[in-house]
């Protein structure tokens, strides 16, 4: 529960002073001894803390979601398996596992989706890295339209796809190898380019350092460009972006 829903309800007399003063004790952030859950981050910037679930044992995630959805908040793990899955499931019996983006997300409630972002990668092998933007993109609810294996080397893919790309808030473009999908895509529209440069390529390509490169050094305007294989940054930007545009878009109706 978050402080303006906890306010609510003691104006409403559904949660007396008591009560009210032991749930603050959680607030700003709890602390768990291995680590300190942020309860405000939402006020702050509009979207929870979200678990970074890599390097975690399985029952320090499933104690850190326990935690977080018992406070009322849904809950978003990225870079997870299957063991720390099961483990949280067992604690959130909600929660729901995709293996392709390794994202885990426990929602205390449905999310109704607003605006378009679309997610375009160059190839299929860029699908994890992708699917993990399209995913952190629609848990902070946003509406996502993915435009897959549409790279370069087969350029027409991408052409008989634009006009549905263009009509989106916000595109994220990955790509490895040599990472030029972002900039042609930036060539062909008005709107801003996330660049997800991706470490699937030959030797050369140096474990997505060649594909960062080009990525940085686009002669297009308008692409901002997140590190290696972080779909998650992407995801969460494109979400910031399209949340802007669609409350424009709401305020002119």
């Amino acid at each position: 529960m978050d402080t303006m829903e906890l306010l609510r309800q003691v104006k409403e007399g559904r949660m007396n002073i008591e009560e009210a003063a032991e749930a603050l004790k959680k607030l700003p952030y709890e602390d768990l001894g291995f680590a300190k859950l942020d309860h405000h981050r939402s006020l702050r910037t509009g979207f929870g803390e979200v678990v970074y679930c890599q390097s975690k044992t399985p029952g320090q995630n499933a104690e850190i979601f326990s935690h977080f959805f018992a406070m009322g908040k849904s809950v978003l793990g990225t870079r997870a398996d299957q063991e720390q899955y099961e483990a949280v499931k067992k604690a959130v019996p909600c929660a729901e596992y995709d293996p392709v983006s390794r994202c885990i997300t426990a929602r205390e409630k449905p999310v109704r989706p607003r605006g378009q972002i679309a997610v375009c990668t160059g190839g299929t092998s860029d699908l994890p890295v992708a699917e993990e933007a399209a995913q952190v993109a629609e848990f902070f609810g946003a509406r996502v339209s993915r435009f897959y294996d549409v790279g370069v080397a087969g350029i027409h893919r991408l052409f008989a796809n634009m006009e549905q790309i263009g009509q989106a808030n916000c595109i994220v473009a990955v790509a490895g190898m040599e990472g030029a999908l972002p900039g042609v895509v930036a060539g062909l529209t008005d709107k801003p380019v996330i660049a997800v440069p991706t470490s699937v390529g030959y030797g050369a390509s140096f474990g997505g350092l060649s594909a960062l490169l080009t990525m940085l050094n686009s002669c297009a305007e308008g692409i901002g460009v997140v590190n290696i294989d972080n779909g998650f940054g992407a995801g969460y930007l494109a979400a910031q972006i399209n949340r802007l545009a669609a409350g424009k878009e709401e305020d002119e109706r």
